[in-house]
């Protein structure tokens, strides 16, 4: 039967890791074009995926691979480890439809990811072999893309909401599609499409934790797997671009921050993706949501599922939450008997005042040091995110956030230097401001040679990085 879309998970590990790449770094799954893969499944299409990343493959490799499967189109799904990566992953993603186009075939090439969504226009500008973007998470939009019997016919595409091509010269989006409502969730993004996912011996075993999930065990890396249970935050923080994949507007610049809201699948829907991982071998999850500890109704049942089923006993899960969500009575026990034996805590900076203000005035003043103390408590370790480098930030609030980061002494340490990632209300400031931008979709990462971050009104670009890097040397050997 004739393969209706074939979904590829590019890679651009090397670019921005190096040679810990090879190693070192974690590979997650690819849980959009798992999200989207099933959806279209369940709508009666034929479907595959093409991990490129997992799979190590070549770019000459993929090329055979796709000219084998020939399917009606090949949509790339951007996103990276995480959310905010999938500006950098588009430096693989770019290439390799470069080498498509190149290899003449003719299949049309679609693009869904956060920085098509965050600038739709500059992307169908500057990317001559992106045939059509996907404005938002693309569901629905993906769905009618699919009933039509010519993928290339631009009259029948311009009647589609949610979607971006050239038209006559000019970048043209059309409305916005709606993304998949609350009371749809269960119905409309029906789960992971895990079984088309490549392996070795076992399924899952290409994937790989970080060091520090698995408990710096080699072994214990793989079978891996990180999966949603809720999409967006609700949450305006001027740093992040997570909401960008609820966009409902056709504006230039998207910006995260007017898209701020939660959906979530309900946790006895959700509870069996946890089931099949299991049933797979799979002992190290990371729980990708934003927020997981922020809505109780749905994370107490979900919760209280993982314990009555005894995964708490043998799982190794990581999830993330805010400094200031940490509070309900009981819910640390209840977390760490579920399985979760890992919080990331997004701390950012130890002054309230850059807090706040990153945060819209929506972050609630709390006992870091307290509130840690009862993570540490109720035998859960802590991942410290921090930021350097935040609007407001001078060398002495940096050494500040240092000396408290030091002060925590959490198992595991991330620090970041502020980025203006695209769809972040930092990147909008920087365009509006003439800041210098990162000069390739690498240079938006964390730790690419290209990376520039942004400069605040005490510091340079160059200033930060150095900070931060001399921060890691000064946590990891003090």
């Amino acid at each position: 039967m004739k393969l209706d879309v074939l979904f590829i998970n590019p890679a651009s590990a090397k670019e921005v890791y190096q040679a810990l790449a090879n190693k070192y770094a974690g590979i997650g799954t690819p849980y959009w074009a798992l999200l989207l893969a099933q959806s279209c499944r369940a709508q009666g299409f034929q479907v595959d995926i093409l991990d490129v990343l997992a799979e190590r493959l070549e770019i000459s490799e993929t090329v055979e691979r796709i000219t084998r499967l020939k399917p009606r189109l090949i949509c790339f799904a951007v996103y990276g480890e995480n959310v905010n990566s999938g500006t950098t992953q588009m430096s693989g993603a770019v290439k390799l439809a470069d080498k498509i186009k190149e290899s003449e075939i003719d299949i049309p090439i679609a693009f869904v990811g956060s920085y098509v969504q965050a600038l739709p226009y500059k992307v169908l500008n500057d990317e001559k072999n992106i045939d059509f973007i996907f404005t938002n998470e693309g569901v629905y939009a993906l769905w009618n893309v699919l009933k039509l019997d010519n993928l290339n016919d631009k009259s029948k595409l311009e009647n589609i909401k949610g979607i971006g091509f050239i038209k006559d010269g000019k970048a043209f989006i059309t409305p916005p599609e709606k993304v998949v409502p609350q009371g749809r969730m269960d119905i409309d993004l029906p789960g992971y499409a895990w079984d088309l996912l490549p392996f070795k011996e076992k399924p899952l075993d290409l994937y790989r934790a970080p060091m520090w999930h698995a408990e710096y065990d080699q072994k214990k890396r793989t079978p891996y797997a990180a999966l949603y249970t809720s999409l967006g935050c609700v949450f305006q923080c001027e740093f992040c671009m997570i909401n960008i994949l609820n966009r409902d507007d056709t504006d230039e610049i998207g910006v995260a921050g007017n898209y701020n809201k939660m959906r979530f699948w309900s946790p006895e829907f959700i509870i069996t993706e946890f089931d099949k991982l299991v049933e797979m071998g799979v002992e190290s999850i990371r729980i990708s949501d934003e927020m997981f500890l922020l809505n109780p109704k749905y994370y107490i049942p979900l919760c209280k599922l993982l314990a009555e089923r005894g995964y708490g006993k043998f799982l190794r899960m990581w999830a993330y939450s805010r400094i200031d969500t940490i509070k309900r009575p009981g819910i640390l026990k209840l977390v760490r008997n579920a399985g979760i034996k890992w919080l990331c805590l997004g701390i950012e900076s130890a002054d309230k005042k850059i807090r706040l203000e990153i945060s819209k005035g929506k972050f609630e003043d709390v006992d870091i040091t307290n509130i840690v103390k009862q993570v540490h408590e109720a035998d859960i370790n802590i991942i410290g995110n921090y930021m350097f480098g935040l609007p407001g930030d001078n060398m002495e609030s940096m050494q500040k956030t240092l000396d408290l980061s030091k002060e925590l002494k959490t198992l595991a340490w991330n620090a970041y230097a502020a980025m203006p990632l695209p769809g972040s209300h930092l990147y909008k400031q920087a365009i509006e401001s003439g800041w210098e931008l990162p000069e390739d979709y690498a240079g938006y990462s964390f730790h690419a040679y290209t990376t520039k971050p942004i400069p605040t009104e005490h510091l340079t670009a160059e200033q930060i990085l150095q900070f931060r890097d001399e921060a890691f040397l000064e946590y990891h050997t003090w």
